[in-house]
């Protein structure tokens, strides 16, 4: 009979009475340990595996003794640089001796209390506002002489779709412009008619304005 287990984040194939060396465990020399994370048994040919680990499965252990490996030695060097470094290292092992291989008998949880009953959740309505999707804004760079700069200048001020710039005027228009230095010059005459073009879906009518206009001039 032999496991596969998990022990200090490795993984070993075990058997009773077997000796092996894992990564320093805590614990004093003669102690009993126990490791539950059992992800296969083989019991006389009948396997279990688990997912991760086998329920009940239970590997018993004894801690022989606490020893170090042999000294491994890190060397750096930086070419031409005149630095080199030599550090040394041994790391810490623990020897275990397999006492058992259990393929059940690990000790189950404490029951777990039954869960209070849910108080009955009441269903609020979400805010119109929260529920409602927010309106997808137009490309307003299709109105003769309006640019990226500007549309971005005009959705930030509430201008996001078509509709709304025919709503407006072109001396709040121009007001909005105002605000930076570089549009502030811009003629928003025929913006609010061309939008009204737009958001009617009137596009031939539009574009044959627009060939008319020099920059949105009229």
């Amino acid at each position: 009979m032999y496991a596969i287990v998990e022990i200090a984040g490795q993984q070993f194939k075990v058997a009773k009475d077997q000796r092996l060396f894992v990564h320093r465990l805590e614990g004093k020399e003669g102690d009993k340990v126990e490791f539950s994370d059992v992800l296969l048994v083989d019991n006389g040919g009948n396997i279990s595996v688990g997912a991760p680990a086998v329920k009940g499965a239970l590997v018993k252990a004894t801690i022989e003794r606490h020893v170090q490996g042999d000294k491994v030695i890190v060397f750096k060097k930086k070419r031409r640089k005149g630095y080199q470094k030599s550090n040394g290292h041994r790391q810490k092992f623990t020897e275990l001796l397999i006492s058992d291989v259990l393929a059940s008998g690990a000790k189950s949880s404490a029951p777990k209390k039954a869960a209070a009953p849910k108080k009955e959740e009441v269903k609020k309505e979400a805010p119109k506002a929260a529920t409602k999707k927010a309106e997808k804004g137009d490309d307003l760079t299709k109105i003769e002489g309006v640019g990226p700069k500007i549309a971005e200048a005009l959705t930030a001020a509430g201008l996001v779709t078509f509709a709304d710039v025919a709503k407006s005027t072109p001396e709040a228009i121009k007001e909005i412009l105002s605000s930076h230095s570089r549009l502030a010059g811009k003629d928003a005459s025929t913006w609010c008619k061309q939008a009204d073009l737009a958001a009617n879906g009137k596009w031939d009518e539009l574009k044959a304005w627009q060939d008319e206009l020099d920059g949105g001039k009229a």
